[in-house]
């Protein structure tokens, strides 16, 4: 018979079994903490202030509809035309009104499409929805936009932090993600997790390319690619452009769940049909909840911000978080989605790399150049104008889930604070209540870092560049265009998107490098970071990331022609980065006949004098050169064989930190061929690179000729999708290997590194000991080390 306490304890064991097993599977939660009464009524009384708020918001609204023109014939009133709401609601009535014109039956069957018969029932609804009657959706929209449980960084005050340090935020992030790539690592490399000290891991980083879907789909691929071999694990930041923006988003929301096989499945089942086909977008934006969903950012833009400027580019963000970031059969929206500064969450235990998303500003120096009586008419002349041109720039502007940033403006504001008004390093409460508009919400910002057609005509011209060359009569057209390029750089066809600008009346506060027109404009335009380099490098040179290793997944339209990575030469100097290797990316088209010929008379001696000196010069540069190879085991490779040669799925080079005097001239680094040049001393930052060539192990598909591959294609079927992920495989696969021995060169080096300095520092405390007399004293020596 069992004893008592035989039967206790089992039953305690059994209990306690069943009861982790609830709770481990969320079938049982504990109960809340008890809360005092003072906590209670505190609770209380906010929720109180919260419906009140509500209230007044909700008069207010009915108040102002009566100036709204959606009365059939009733003009706006002046103070409606003051603020955004009241613009767009004039320009939507005139959209509705235009799509209520009655056509005959017989014309309406020759000229009109089948789904434009439901036009106007879908924009009559959306009219009424956005029209801020009491009960419509803009209404509720914008009553919760002052809910401070909803959106708790209403009641935050921010500031400018101008600093060229990293935001505490990251630098905590960066110390717990070591530790999850250190292991990580361990496992990439096959070696013991003990044996992997932190200081060793390399910062390892992602730079993914613009390109549209064309990148998003491809990236998708090769993150799929790198995730099984595990290098994945092993990065601490990725940084996007366009479409790898849109990668990015989707990773890190409900529709990806941080999960690349994820990522591809939701594609192939959104992307088969475009983001601007009337009768799915418009269904999107009417039906409930991703009306609501889509909606929010913008109806907060335009309530929240009374010189917003509502453009092309915001309705493109909406058509975009239609397609991509909602779920198939569309009901399953999360509203966490909405906003990048959600994504700490994903990052508070170091588990995933950070995503760094990036837009540009086109600085074209107006008020730099305009005299004092131009400023004063507000009128620069044409020549004023020309001149600013010439002296145009791109400015960078990042957004990390923590911060919003501007390198150039050593300038940041907390990520939640983006689309509230700033003066003076200060932002401004919305209202009386002291309370300030949510985060501008990522369909609005979908469509920024992704408005290519913003670009500048110059650069819409090489995107569709390689789909016209065989066009007949494509060379002369091409001849005019390059003729005129510095022209074509500089005018945008259509306007960036605009938020409120951090900066503004921060004279004396920033740094030099800062230009004066930014203390001037109440908003910045911001447009697809691809217009100044397709590759996002600049943000992982920044100061206090020490990338050591940045993987490139080059997914551009032309990656042979227009060369990112040598574009980045210039912010390495500028910035006075070490280790950046200078020259990298594809070798320049040269006339090998050309060459010959430039040599050949370098060569010519007019006297036999002159001949014997360049031949005693010829072998005195031969023996110095063969003493180099020889004495640093370097391969003998003479510069026009590199200038003449190509690229292929995977190549590594290396930088040096060595110093350089100013007349020794820019030495470019070559392409990696012996692993131990990534273990030298002086050897700086490693570029892997994979640009987005066609492969014979996938027929069939070829970037370049494979119509459904270009920038502007926004349909990709099932079949569409599976090949561009599958070629992004394979091209991953050619290089994996070269790519794990590159990172275990560089992973040695730095163990080397830091043995040799705690080996220095070991022999520095014995001197010390030794001149205190203390060595082999027990205990004693305790005091010293």
């Amino acid at each position: 018979m069992l004893t008592k306490p035989v039967v206790v304890a089992a039953s305690v064991l059994a209990i306690g079994g069943v009861t982790y097993t609830l709770y481990q599977h969320d079938y049982v939660q504990p109960l809340p903490a008890t809360k005092t009464r003072q906590q209670i009524r505190a609770e209380r009384k906010r929720w109180q202030k919260i419906e009140e708020r509500k209230e007044k918001v909700a008069l207010d609204n009915a108040k102002r509809l009566s100036e709204l023109p959606y009365g059939g014939d009733k003009q706006i009133s002046t103070e409606a035309e003051l603020n955004a709401w009241g613009s767009f609601s004039e320009k939507f009535a005139v959209i509705s009104n235009l799509t209520n014109i009655q056509w005959g039956q017989t014309i309406a069957d020759y000229i009109l499409p089948e789904w434009a018969v439901t036009l106007p029932e879908y924009i009559s609804k959306l009219q009424k929805e956005l029209s801020m009657a009491p009960g419509s959706l803009a209404d509720e929209i914008w009553q919760e936009a002052h809910d401070s449980m909803a959106n708790p960084e209403i009641e935050k005050e921010a500031r400018v932090r101008v600093s060229e340090d990293l935001c505490d935020e990251e630098k905590e992030f960066l110390a717990r993600r070591r530790e999850k790539t250190r292991i990580a690592l361990a496992k990439y490399l096959g070696l013991p997790d003990e044996e992997v000290h932190p200081d060793d891991v390399p910062v390892i980083a992602f730079s993914g390319s613009g390109g549209g879907l064309r990148a998003l789909v491809a990236g998708a691929g090769s993150m799929l690619a790198t995730k099984e071999d595990g290098l994945f694990d092993c990065v601490t930041y990725t940084a996007g452009v366009s479409g790898s923006c849109w990668m990015q988003t989707m990773y890190h929301t409900s529709v990806g769940n941080c999960n690349p096989a994820k990522m591809i499945d939701h594609l192939k089942a959104r992307i088969g049909t475009h983001i601007a086909y009337p009768p799915v977008a418009l269904a999107a934006l009417n039906q409930a909840p991703t009306n609501k969903y889509l909606l929010s950012g913008f109806v907060e833009k335009l309530k929240g911000d009374p010189n917003a400027e509502v453009g092309l580019v915001d309705v493109y963000g909406l058509l975009l978080a239609a397609r991509l970031l909602v779920p198939k059969g569309e009901i399953g929206v999360n509203e966490n989605d909405l906003k990048i500064s959600h994504q700490r969450e994903n990052l508070k235990n170091g588990d995933h790399p950070m995503p760094i998303y990036t837009a540009i500003r086109h600085e074209i120096p107006i008020l730099e150049k305009a005299s004092d009586e131009e400023i004063e008419a507000d009128h620069p002349s044409e020549q004023t104008k020309e001149k600013a041109k010439q002296e145009a720039w791109f400015q960078w502007f990042e957004i990390t889930p923590y911060e919003m940033f501007c390198e150039e403006f050593s300038a940041g504001i907390p990520t939640w604070a983006i689309g509230r008004k700033f003066e003076h390093g200060h932002d401004l409460p919305h209202n009386e209540d002291g309370l300030r508009v949510p985060e501008l919400r990522l369909p609005l910002l979908l469509g920024v870092f992704g408005s290519a057609f913003c670009a500048t005509l110059a650069h819409c011209y090489r995107e569709i560049k390689p789909m016209v060359k065989g066009i007949a009569g494509f060379s002369s057209l091409e001849d005019m265009i390059e003729d005129r390029n510095d022209d074509l750089s500089k005018v945008h066809p259509i306007n960036p998107a605009s938020l409120p600008n951090f900066a503004y009346k921060m004279e004396g506060m920033l740094p030099e490098t800062t230009p004066e027109s930014i203390y001037k404009s109440t908003h910045l335009q911001l447009m697809d970071a691809g217009m100044s380099n397709n590759l996002p490098i600049y943000p992982l040179l920044r100061p206090g990331r020490d990338v050591d290793i940045l993987v490139a997944f080059d997914h551009s339209a032309d990656v042979k022609h227009d060369n990112w990575l040598a574009v980045a030469d210039g912010y390495a100097k500028q910035r006075g980065i070490k280790g950046w290797p200078i020259g990298v990316g594809w070798p320049k088209e040269s006339d090998p006949v050309e060459t010959t010929t430039a040599q050949l008379d370098s060569a010519q001696a007019q006297t036999t004098e002159e001949a014997d000196a360049k031949i005693e010069e010829a072998r005195a540069d031969q023996i110095e050169h063969l003493k180099d190879v020889a004495d640093n085991k370097k391969e003998a490779i003479t510069e026009s064989s590199e200038d003449t040669g190509d690229l292929g799925y995977c190549t590594v080079w290396v930088g040096t930190t060595e110093e350089r005097s100013a007349d020794s001239g820019e030495v470019k680094s070559k392409a990696v061929k012996d692993d131990w040049q990534l273990t030298q001393p002086d050897a700086g930052i490693a570029v892997v690179y994979f640009p987005y060539l066609k492969n014979p192990k996938v027929e069939g598909v070829d970037p370049q000729v494979s119509d459904y591959m270009s920038t502007w294609n926004f349909v990709y079927k099932p079949e569409d999708v599976d090949n561009v992920v599958k070629l992004a495989r394979a091209n991953f696969d050619e290089g994996k290997e070269q790519t794990r021995r590159c990172v275990r060169a560089v992973y040695e080096r730095k163990k080397r590194i830091r043995e040799e300095k705690e080996a220095e520092a070991r022999k520095e405390r014995w001197r010390r000991k030794m001149r205190m007399g203390v060595v082999g004293r027990k205990g004693d020596g305790d005091l010293f080390v």
